[in-house]
């Protein structure tokens, strides 16, 4: 990463949003990132669209695509936390062609994520996400594991299980410094959110080893609808990773509403454990 890369966003503006007070854009410095892709039923995932201008990145056929992305937040300008996203990889304002948006991902025109779900330890994470974003965040307790073979989280709402998610570090290796965009909805506005980011990821098609195990919860008995593959398609984690987190801009007005699951108002449990190995 340059040494220029946060360059430029200091000083910032302060904005305060519930029990949430930060600087924007908020810098992330280091975290552990990893991610998971499974194909789902292109017809059930384009009916979760809050815009029938948002199209989801096909993979073949009647299959769309969904990732699963886990985030330890070690060092950022907001103090640590945990996040998981829930996210559909879609093109704004034209259908695409198969497969090509998934593989070139912010290389490919109005290419960006829809975030169904992005569950947070920490309060103040919450109401800085659905106030300034409308991201549809809500308070989960979150066990990160890091071993020399695998990062692993387990995301529970107390006595409910959500999802357990493993990666297992393989893949080729090689920089990523594609923006990292999403799309979210604020009082019925689409915002799309650019974000700067610098890394180094492994990724690979081969997948083995890695896995998602959904609860009870109901977030994930919904996420069980979408019909959702066995396996991953694809599996990747950041050795090194930073980003820069910018207002983000309306691209459309008069959109349906995609507000997420609320959760209750609460402590979460954030909890990090580094291994030896299996």
């Amino acid at each position: 990463m340059s040494k220029n890369f946060f360059a430029g966003t200091r000083p910032g503006k302060t904005v305060t949003y519930g029990k949430a007070a930060f600087e924007l854009p908020i810098h992330y410095y280091r975290d552990d990132f990893f991610v998971l892709l499974f194909t789902a039923d292109y017809a059930k995932v384009k009916a979760l669209m809050p815009t029938p201008n948002l199209y989801p990145a096909r993979m073949w056929g009647d299959r769309a695509v969904v990732g699963f992305g886990a985030y330890n937040y070690i060092n950022t300008s907001i103090g640590p936390y945990g996040e998981i996203g829930v996210v559909v990889p879609a093109v704004y304002g034209k259908d695409p062609l198969p497969l090509i948006p998934a593989l070139l991902e912010t290389r490919y025109p109005n290419f960006g994520m829809v975030v169904l779900h992005l569950p947070v330890t920490r309060v103040e994470a919450r109401d800085a996400g659905r106030g300034e974003w409308g991201y549809t965040k809500f308070l989960a307790d979150m066990h990160f594991i890091n071993t020399p073979e695998f990062l692993e989280v387990r995301m529970d709402e107390e006595a409910k299980h959500i999802l357990t998610m493993r990666v297992m570090k393989k893949g080729l290796l090689g920089r990523d410094c594609k923006p990292l965009v999403t799309f979210s909805v604020k009082d019925q506005k689409l915002i799309k959110t650019d974000m700067p980011q610098a890394g180094t990821a492994r990724k690979t098609f081969f997948t083995k080893g890695s896995f998602l195990k959904l609860g009870d919860h109901p977030v994930a008995e919904g996420l069980k609808q979408l019909d959702l593959s066995p396996d991953p398609v694809q599996s990747r984690y950041y050795v090194d990773r930073s980003l820069i987190l910018p207002s983000g801009r309306v691209i459309e007005e008069n959109v349906k509403p995609l507000e997420g699951y609320y959760g209750k108002d609460r402590e979460a449990k954030h909890a990090i454990s580094y291994l030896a190995g299996e």
